[in-house]
């Protein structure tokens, strides 16, 4: 099974911005992370967890309505890693953001807003 590890997460204002990122770990982790796709995920309290955005091998990517024009996924194959760079950020952000490839997941980094 894939493992990833996510990062990048913290305190932010409202209006803020800050960049996660999605690292693959391990030969065979990485070897398969290259070659699926990778998405972004989040979980609000209470909530349930929801889609965020995804990024295919060729670089096609896929945005939830909710962050779309503020959000931006992408990814370094040479790196192993995919980020995702979020500004405008609203309070509504505050989730524990996972990474997802090949029914792998990360154990998430948390995003606090403030308002």
């Amino acid at each position: 099974q894939v493992q990833l590890v996510e990062s990048g997460g913290g305190l932010v204002q409202a209006g803020g911005s800050l960049r996660l990122s999605c690292a693959a770990s391990g030969t065979i982790s990485r070897t398969i992370f290259r070659a699926n796709t990778v998405g972004w995920y989040r979980q609000a309290p209470g909530k349930q967890r929801e889609f965020v955005a995804t990024i295919t091998t060729g670089g096609g990517t896929n945005y939830a309505d909710s962050v779309k024009g503020r959000f931006t996924i992408s990814r370094d194959n040479a790196k192993n890693t995919v980020y995702l760079q979020m500004s405008s950020l609203k309070p509504d952000d505050t989730a524990v953001y996972y990474c997802n490839a090949a029914g792998g997941w990360g154990k998430g980094t948390l995003v606090t807003v403030s308002s």
